[in-house]
This record gives structure tokens, sequence and C-alpha cells, in this order.
């Protein structure tokens, strides 16, 4: 039987980390850390996320500066906002919540951040600083949370063979860059493999470290991973819950039930990567306000 993975008690163990640092910070007679996030419009799910991003900021310490603007805004107002919050010594982090309303170029406001302040780490620097292994890169959240989730699971990973389904510039592509960098979190064989592969389960079977990043339901079974392998499942999929006529639950990208018996180690969909992504937004704002700080 896998070990699960418990992504909520990995994440609590890190808010309390952070939570702790900000407090020594602020007994030195530090300002404490803060995180502006930014959401246009109101879609549910969106406002669901940013209000839970409060209350993650609150728990640790970490002052949170939130801005809801109306779904009219134009791109330029939003521009000037990242400008202001660009400026703002009390703001350590950025974040614009997607998606945006359709008339806003999701990349022209993103790449406004300034680098050092993007807590989301999806700003073109960061990107770069990625694939080229700076030790000062501010990594996506997910992905992030992905490579601590491995590293908790997995204490020597050197030269395991990591396969990761998926190639968005969200999680497949950033985790890839992440995994074969020669440092003692990463230094794996990669292999990415995508919807162009004639048979998908010929590189998974290969899997020492699985991240499934696919977005459909339950697509890694049981026949397509070998004894031991470590599984990541990025996916959260809403599904018809069949013991629940006219309900629905979460499934993950991965068949929970034909993997875990084959798996050494398997996140849970709900409970695994979701809250890590959370947690690593508040290491990275950490992180930003470290290095503005001139803080080692």
């Amino acid at each position: 039987m896998a070990t699960i993975i418990d992504g909520n008690a990995i994440a609590a163990e890190i808010r309390g980390e952070i939570k702790n640092e900000v407090a020594a910070f602020v007994r030195e007679g530090r300002t404490a850390p803060g995180l502006a996030v930014v959401l246009v419009g109101n879609d549910p799910a969106s406002e669901v996320y940013v209000r839970n991003k409060g209350k993650d900021c609150v728990e640790v310490g970490i002052t949170p500066h939130q801005h809801t603007l109306p779904a009219a805004t134009t791109q330029d107002e939003l521009i000037r906002l990242i400008d202001e919050l660009n400026e703002r010594s009390d703001v350590n982090g950025i974040l614009v919540q997607l998606p945006l309303p359709k008339h806003i170029n999701e990349n022209t406001v993103l790449n406004r951040i300034n680098p050092w302040k993007d807590a989301d780490g999806f700003h073109p620097v960061n990107v770069g600083k990625t694939v080229i292994g700076e030790s000062d890169a501010f990594f996506p959240c997910t992905p992030f949370g992905c490579q601590v989730m491995i590293n908790r699971a997995l204490r020597d990973i050197a030269g395991k063979h990591c396969v990761v389904v998926g190639r968005s510039n969200i999680v497949g592509k950033p985790i890839a860059n992440m995994m074969v960098q020669k440092n003692k979190q990463a230094n794996c064989i990669v292999t990415v493999c995508h919807t162009a592969a004639p048979d998908i389960s010929y590189y998974t079977k290969q899997a020492d470290i699985l991240v499934v990043a696919a977005g459909r339901a339950r697509f890694v079974t049981g026949a397509m991973v070998k004894e031991g392998v470590v599984v990541i499942d990025v996916g959260i999929n809403r599904v018809d819950d069949p013991k629940n006529p006219g309900k629905t639950r979460l499934v993950g990208d991965v068949d929970f039930d034909s993997v875990e018996p084959k798996a050494s180690a398997i996140t849970p969909v709900p409970g695994g990567v979701g809250p890590m992504t959370r947690a690593m937004l508040l290491k990275n704002t950490m992180r930003a306000y470290r290095l503005q700080n001139g803080i080692a």
C-alpha cells in the first residue's frame, strides 16, 4: 500500500515555519511582508481562491493587500495599478488572479510585474532563470509544491527518472525544467510526454517519479505505471458521483484506485497538490521579502 503524501499536512508545516519567520522579523523591528492580490471581475472560483489566499496571509502574519476591480476595468487601468504596486515598499509580492476578462491581455499584464515581486513565478525573467538554473528564480507555485512533495517522498532523487505528463506553461514545462537542474532538490533524468506520443504508457511505465498534469480525469491507470513509482497528481476534475446521484466529486488525472496499490507514494485529490500551491505562494512572498531587504 502506498504512502499518502498529505498536502494539507505539509502545507500546514510550511505555514507554521513562515509564521515563525515573520514573527522573528517583526520582533527585530522590521515591517511585516506584504502580498498584493489583484482580482478583476467577479468570477466565483477566483473570488474563493483570493479569499483563501487572504486567510493564509493573515494566518502567517503576511499583510494582504487585496485589490478587487470591476470586470469593465481597462488594461491601461490595470497596468497603472501594477506600476503602483511595483513601487510600493510595503508590497513584496504581487499576484494577478487569472483568468482575466477577455479584453485584457494576460501576458502584457503579467510581464509588467516586477520580476523581484513575481510571487506567481510567471514572469519571463523568472521562467528564463528557472530554465538556466539561477538560484534566485521564483518558481510557479504548483510545480514548486510538487517538487517539495517529491523530496518529502524520496530523500535521494538524483538520477531518478522523472516523467511529466503534460506540457503546459503553468505545470508541465516548469516542473520538467526544475527537476532536471543539478541541485539537491532535483538532478533527475526527465522525460516530458504529451498528446503527440502514440503510446504515453511507454513512457509512464519507465517513471520512478510520475507527475501528471494532463487535464483528463483518471487518465493514468494502474496498467500504465511500474511498481514502486512515486505519483504526483496535479489534476482537479469534477465528475459525476455514482454514490450520490445528481452530485459531483473531485478526482485527479490519475485513477487512484488502480494506481495506489502499485505506487510507493501518491498524492490524493483533493488534499494533495492543491494546498501546496497556496503554501508556496507564501514561500515565494517570503523569498521576495528577503531579497528586497538584503536578508540572507
